[in-house]
């Protein structure tokens, strides 16, 4: 039988308790619903918190990554213009070569087919050294091997030059004819020039297909990280909202409840009346 006191107010007590328990609930699914997350911090969850956490910074250093493909894919993009221009000019100067080997002509009609020849075949060189991006080129006489990031640990991908200047298309340094007989046999060598420079651009094209592949992997990828770390630490507004309404309404009966438990005391009076 439990002991009528007014020192100490068992009810009250437990009643207590558990506003303070209804009390706390709340304040947890309140800063739930403002911040929209169930572990906002280490206290919350430390394990979920600190895998979030790493996560997280993964998914965030993968910017880094697709910056460097796209900047791969820019720079691809200038060599092949560069490219584009080059098997044109090629091919203008076999028509050059193929109309100055017609030995009907005049020395005034050659030397001008032959002056068109030469001045096509600096337009090569020009577009060779200005195709740069970021001045870097892959197809100028400086060009090399460029590597850019493949993932978030640092591996790397690789994009071969693919020098298209007139040496790297097996032309002399100064190709040329002098006469009706050399401009025949320069057909034959600007269509070697002309496979090659194909062959250097269909390379191109195949490491820029690379890296768009790549890119999308990384962004899916990234997308993936990022909806597993909201699955982690994310909170159900659906049910938190519900749930709110239930504690709400708790921490009203919680109250009701310690009033009632504090006015039992007030019983005992009557025993003194």
């Amino acid at each position: 039988m439990s002991i009528n006191s007014i020192n100490t107010n068992s009810g009250a007590m437990i009643a207590l308790q558990n506003l303070n328990n209804t009390s706390s609930d709340l304040r947890t699914v309140q800063q739930r619903i403002s911040t929209g997350k169930k572990v906002g911090s280490a206290k919350d969850n430390g394990a979920i918190w600190a895998m979030s956490k790493t996560q997280s910074a993964t998914a965030q250093s993968l910017n880094a990554v697709k910056d460097s493909l796209q900047r791969g894919q820019s720079t691809i993009d200038v060599a092949l213009a560069a490219g584009d221009t080059i098997t044109d000019l090629l091919g203008k100067m076999k028509e050059k070569a193929l109309a100055a080997s017609d030995t009907s002509l005049n020395s005034a009609s050659f030397n001008a087919l032959k002056s068109d020849f030469d001045s096509l075949r600096q337009q090569i060189t020009k577009a060779a050294e200005n195709s740069k991006f970021n001045g870097v080129s892959l197809v100028g006489a400086s060009a090399k091997a460029l590597v850019f990031l493949a993932n978030a640990d640092g591996a790397a991908l690789t994009v071969n030059a693919q020098t298209l200047t007139v040496g790297g298309l097996g032309l002399s340094a100064t190709p040329t004819f002098t006469s009706a007989s050399s401009a025949k046999t320069m057909i034959a060598t600007i269509d070697k020039a002309i496979g090659t420079a194909t062959n250097k651009l269909a390379a191109l094209g195949t490491s820029s297909v690379g890296l768009d592949t790549h890119l999308t992997f990384v962004g899916k990828l990234q997308d993936s990280l990022t909806a597993g770390v909201g699955n982690l630490v994310d909170a159900d507004l659906a049910k938190e909202s519900a749930k709110l309404q239930a504690l709400q309404t708790k921490q009203q009966l919680g109250v009701q409840a310690l009033s009632i438990a504090n006015q039992s005391t007030q019983s005992l009076l009557s025993l003194f009346r």
